[in-house]
Order: structure tokens, then sequence, then C-alpha cells
């Protein structure tokens, strides 16, 4: 699994790396390494954590 994929929890704020227009993102759940994230301008999505290291958006 990539980079922070492996702690990734639900609740956490991720942004897809190659994918900026998609927007914020809220982690659902992590299985292994699918990953299941609501994004602001696209919806749910399943990523593949094995392929795409998302970033983690630290609160402010």
């Amino acid at each position: 699994m990539l980079g922070i994929n492996a702690i990734l929890e639900p609740g956490m704020l991720v942004r897809h790396p190659d994918r900026p227009d998609w927007g914020l993102g809220q982690v659902q759940s992590r299985i292994g390494t699918r990953i299941t994230v609501n994004f602001e301008h696209e919806g749910k999505v399943v990523i593949d954590g094995q392929r795409v290291g998302l970033l983690l958006v630290h609160d402010s």
C-alpha cells in the first residue's frame, strides 16, 4: 500500500494527487488496499491503494 494509505481511517480528509478537480474527499472505509472516498465534486470513488497514494489533508 502506498504512503499514508495504510493509516487512513473513516472520517479522515484526503485529496487525490492526480485529480485535484475532485476536491476534498472524506474517507468512508478502508478494506485491505481498497479505500472508499467521498469527494466533494466527484462523489463516492473506490481507490486502489496499491496504485494511488492519497494525500492527507491536515485540519488547520
